[in-house]
């Protein structure tokens, strides 16, 4: 990626948190790196240097800051600057594991086989485009959440290690050691950590390039959630889990001090946490970067009040893809609020009994459970209940995984093959469960509503010009234009 240094350079003297894990600054004369936000005193321009990611600051032997934390910046939104290809690979690499015995093992080479090429040339793409090869970026990520959790969490060092993907205390000690001349335990001790969490809970600040419209996030999820699996109380968001044979929940609401939003996780396994916190970032779209969405829509004539009302609207992710492509199914031609009262009946009838928390009363059911229910005695259509029961099958007997998705126009032709899905439900489901920012539901009826025009195919035409940001253009399209002020009363109301 090619770094402008003129606008890094604006961004860091005028400490822009719009730019907060775009780049970050390399201080020739301490060594360290950091975020474009840190308070620290200001170096002279000649005496910094620009990198597009924190892996690259670190090949280039530049250590984190421990003052802005690097490791708590937004992620760098994938498709921003980078062909598909490096793109699809960091998302392959977030929903991995940092377990450096996967990396050592051919790790490289295992990921560009799934992507199709050779590794050399996928190395060559990392350095031209991120600056740093595929195993300096995990290298780099294995330590910078390894730093949160002796930062965040009061968890024992050798649980950190483990966690994090280290293969052994000892080359944990010394990873850290190195990188940050300090030990684990002295790095803990500057946390100052004020009390331990109840067992097996853990505390996380995970940040966003501002703005960021919490209310819409919120009134988007509202009337959407799954009846005793999702939780929506006083601006806080909360919802069960499974992972791995372990169940549990977390909870989330806007952090009011600071451009992040503050999760609690109550789960009793701490290796899979990179994973949790991954998808609650991914869930609620923490990595983009507003700033060029606003940017490409906002000089659109149809969008441009929306973009001006609601600079910060994000697309709402989701928890598990079985699950929302469940909901999606439910909700073809029918209202969000019967689909919602459908979903709700699925979690009950099918769902195993969770009571870890006030409101929470159920998991979702998994493929393997609908793949057999009978539907139908809870109120599906016959059509319905086929087709949930045949994506049930295929995703149980690993024909369709949501996980891992290289090729996503593939994956959504592999999709609309079960019968009763069709383009709108595929491209939702690319929209919300793979995160992709051009996927775009023409077909829906309220989309066309909103832009005034007859057919699905006027409105792919119109769309054109929204690339590629067409999700984000159809949230704007589904968000009431006035909604977005009274909701942030609300909002500023309930936190006073």
């Amino acid at each position: 990626m090619d770094l402008d240094w003129k606008i890094c350079s604006r961004a860091r003297l005028s400490r822009d948190a719009r730019f907060d894990g775009k780049f970050f600054i390399g201080v020739l004369s301490t060594g360290i790196y950091c975020r474009s936000i840190c308070r620290a005193r200001t170096a002279k321009e000649s005496n910094v240097r620009y990198f597009p990611s924190a892996a690259a600051a670190a090949e280039a032997g530049f250590r984190p800051c421990l003052r802005c934390r690097p490791e708590c910046s937004p992620g760098t939104p994938g498709w921003l600057g980078t062909p598909s290809t490096v793109a699809r690979a960091l998302r392959l690499i977030d929903e991995s594991s940092l377990e450096e015995s996967g990396w050592q093992d051919g790790g490289v080479e295992s990921l560009a086989e799934r992507l199709g090429l050779g590794s050399r040339h996928l190395r060559r793409l990392f350095l031209r485009h991120l600056g740093a090869t595929p195993s300096a970026v995990v290298r780099t990520r294995r330590l910078h959440f390894a730093k949160k959790l002796i930062d965040e969490t009061s968890l024992p060092m050798n649980q950190v290690a483990s966690a994090s993907g280290f293969g052994s205390v000892r080359r944990f000690n010394a990873a850290i050691q190195k990188t940050y001349h300090r030990t684990p335990s002295q790095i803990r001790r500057l946390a100052r950590q004020t009390e331990a969490p109840p067992r097996n809970q853990y505390l996380f600040r995970l940040g966003f390039r501002p703005p960021y419209d919490w209310s819409a996030m919120l009134a988007f999820l509202a009337p959407r959630m799954i009846p005793g699996v999702e939780v929506l109380h006083l601006g806080r968001y909360r919802r069960s889990i499974a992972l791995n044979g372990e169940e549990g929940y977390f909870d989330v609401s806007l952090d009011q001090n600071n451009d992040a939003l503050d999760v609690c996780i109550q789960f009793g396994d701490p290796r899979s946490l990179f994973f949790i916190i991954e998808r609650i970032r991914a869930m609620f779209d923490l990595n983009a970067d507003s700033r060029e969405i606003v940017r490409c829509l906002g000089s659109d004539p149809l969008l441009a009040r929306r973009v001006k009302a609601a600079p910060g609207l994000r697309v709402p992710g989701c928890w598990n893809g079985f699950e929302l492509a469940v909901r999606a199914i439910l909700g073809q031609q029918i209202s969000v609020k019967a689909a919602t009262t459908l979903a709700g009946r699925i979690a009950m009838t099918f769902g195993r009994r969770f009571s870890a928390t006030s409101g929470l009363t159920h998991l979702f059911p998994t493929p393997q459970t609908l793949a057999d229910a009978n539907l139908t005695g809870i109120g599906l259509t016959t059509a319905r209940a086929k087709t949930i029961r045949a994506l049930a099958r295929a995703v149980h007997d690993g024909q369709i995984r949501f996980e891992g998705i290289v090729e996503s126009d593939s994956f959504l032709a592999q999709l609309c093959q079960i019968p009763g899905i069709g383009t709108w439900t595929a491209q939702y489901v690319a929209m919300r469960a793979l995160g992709e920012p051009d996927a775009f539901p023409s077909s829906d009826l309220g989309l066309r509503d909103a832009a005034g025009l007859d057919n699905p195919r006027q409105l792919e035409a119109r769309a054109e010009a929204w690339r590629p940001w067409r999700s984000y253009a159809a949230m704007y399209l589904w968000t009431k234009p006035g909604v977005h002020s009274e909701l942030r009363s609300r909002d500023r109301s309930l936190a006073s």
